[in-house]
């Protein structure tokens, strides 16, 4: 199957980017606010129209001028036009044309792709008269219409879907493409931990803005690379804190969507600031995603900065406060200058082959005998017979003549992990008792 097409929705910030794309997906997973800048990353979603699927890109708002998170946004819009088979300009025509306006269309004069001005907020036809002004960019009609209400967005997406390059799989079939299942890694951590530095490390481009502010990373991020040990999808979140100190729908939203990456992800990444030790909320956090039933990985991120004393208080904070984790794998790097990051892959591939670990039946059968003659059950408590019935994580369910006490199951847990060496995944057992 060829590579989906690209469309980049681009224009200056505040003129209802997001808020298209959440139109034309049909549902909300840009985040949308009526202020400048909540958009900085990149977003991609997959998208349809009339059959025919492309790849939509929301992008933070271009400005020539600003700070330096302001160039650092407008250059991912770039590496977005850039990247793009069609180019959607969002204009607000009830504001008509601004000097910001006209500095992205000279901009997008230069590029070899078609773009397609979009007048947004044309609410009704009262409205229509004010696209016209917009002619004066030189990059075609525009289309009118309302992101916010719909109006109009089936006329967009049919000039869209007419631009699209040519679908070469549309000439041989439309068998469904099958391939190998792509392992998705979340990074997660507080805010200003470093996610989004590695995350780049990792990617090796800046796809998800760096700065030293807070909060900077609004919406989940992810990319898929290839490795030496398959593709890999990482998703880079939202910095997550308690809610109480959550101020924002923004910032809400963000959390929820770094949550639910959690959940459906395979492997966690918890980003650790080494320079200010394991807190609490790295504890809640690690319990969360611990609950969530995936592998976790700590990054333990700026260890170039401590000194040996601070070094050795860190690993005692870990011990202390993310015992639970078990043999976890704790990575000590630096995502800024990529020290230690090399062993990152060889951890996840490990974390990953535990995650899907598959015990045949027999086998599993022999280490209960053996397990159970050990060290029997009280009470004439015994397991007659065990199977795996799923991965990711290995569950295995266990039928036994009568209530099994949780120390007991804790022990066969232990012995399940040391038979087959998954001392770094989660492991679920589930008891049924005979007659059930």
């Amino acid at each position: 199957m060829s590579e989906l097409p690209t469309v980049a929705i681009v224009g200056r910030p505040n003129v209802g980017k997001s808020t298209l794309m959440n139109r034309v997906l049909g549902k909300r997973v840009a985040i949308v606010e009526e202020r400048p800048g909540v958009t900085r990353d990149r977003k991609e979603e997959l998208a349809e129209w009339a059959g025919r699927p492309f790849t939509l890109v929301d992008t933070g708002g271009w400005m020539a001028g600003g700070d330096q998170l302001d160039k650092k946004v407008s250059k991912q819009s770039e590496a977005a036009i850039r990247s793009a088979d069609v180019v959607l300009l969002v204009l607000d025509a009830t504001v008509g044309l601004t000097e910001e306006d006209e500095r992205v269309a000279r901009l997008l004069r230069s590029v070899e792709a078609p773009v397609v001005v979009v007048a947004n907020k044309v609410d009704d036809t009262t409205h229509e008269p004010l696209i016209w002004e917009l002619m004066g960019l030189g990059l075609g009609e525009p289309i009118g219409l309302s992101a916010l209400h719909g109006r109009g967005t089936g006329d967009l997406l049919d000039r869209v879907v007419e631009l699209l390059p040519e679908d070469p799989d549309a000439l041989e079939g439309d068998e469904e493409p099958s391939g190998p299942k792509i392992t998705s890694i979340a990074l997660v951590g507080r805010p200003n931990v470093g996610k989004s530095t590695l995350f780049n490390r990792l990617i090796g481009e800046e796809r998800s803005v760096v700065h030293d502010m807070p909060g900077t990373t609004r919406d989940s991020v992810d990319t898929v690379i290839a490795t030496e040990f398959g593709e890999l999808r990482f998703i880079d979140t939202a910095g997550m804190r308690r809610k109480s100190r959550i101020d924002e729908d923004t910032e809400y939203f963000s959390m929820v969507r770094a949550l639910k990456s959690v959940d459906t992800a395979d492997v966690a990444l918890l980003v650790i600031d080494a320079t200010e030790g394991i807190t609490h909320q790295d504890q809640r956090l690690a319990e969360r995603i611990d609950g969530a039933g995936c592998p976790i990985i700590v990054i333990l991120n700026k260890w170039e900065m401590l000194d040996e004393e601070a070094r050795k208080e860190v690993m005692y904070q870990m011990g202390r406060m993310m015992h639970f984790l078990g043999e976890s794998a704790v990575l000590r790097v630096s995502a800024l200058t990529g020290r230690g990051v090399h062993r990152l892959l060889p951890a996840l591939a490990s974390a990953i082959s535990q995650y899907e670990t598959r015990v045949p039946t027999g086998r599993l059968n022999d280490m209960l005998r053996r397990a159970q003659q050990a060290q029997p059950a009280p009470h004439g408590g015994r397991v007659l017979y065990g199977t795996q019935g799923a991965t990711d994580p290995p569950t295995f369910t266990l039928f036994a003549n009568k209530t099994l006490p949780a120390s007991y199951l804790r022990y066969i847990e232990r012995q399940i992990r040391e038979e087959f060496e998954l001392p770094a995944t989660p492991v679920k057992i589930r008891v049924r008792r005979r007659g059930d």
